[in-house]
């Protein structure tokens, strides 16, 4: 490995450590005392107004820059590596942000409406 995709490496850490403190505080801030507190969280994870279209959508858009990377040096070029991040993607984007979006409903109906 040479020293430009080591640095590379270590902003990667670097940013990773930011993240899973991040989410120890979110995790520390547990219990919520509510229904609708319980349904705002979930609602954040997939639609948060702070990162454009959500951590879980920010966090598929990441996967999926990684998996067209990997395209472009997997040997073989036959998807063996890529199609997992794809795949993981597209669940983290449609599936999990639906099924967020409808457990959110299932405690807090009213929080659909502006």
């Amino acid at each position: 490995m040479n020293e430009h995709a080591g640095s590379r490496l270590d902003r990667v850490r670097g940013s990773l450590g930011i993240a899973q403190l991040a989410l120890q505080q979110v995790e520390d801030e547990f219990p919520a005392d509510s229904a609708d507190e319980l349904a705002m969280i979930l609602r954040e994870l997939h639609a948060d107004s702070a990162v454009p279209g959500g951590f879980l959508p920010a966090l598929a858009q990441l996967i999926r820059t990684i998996a067209h990377q990997v395209e472009r040096v997997e040997p073989g070029y036959d998807g063996d590596a890529s199609c997992p991040l794809h795949e993981a993607a597209a669940l983290l984007g449609d599936d999990i942000g639906l099924r967020l979006t409808l457990a959110a409903r299932s405690l807090y109906p009213q929080g659909d409406t502006p």
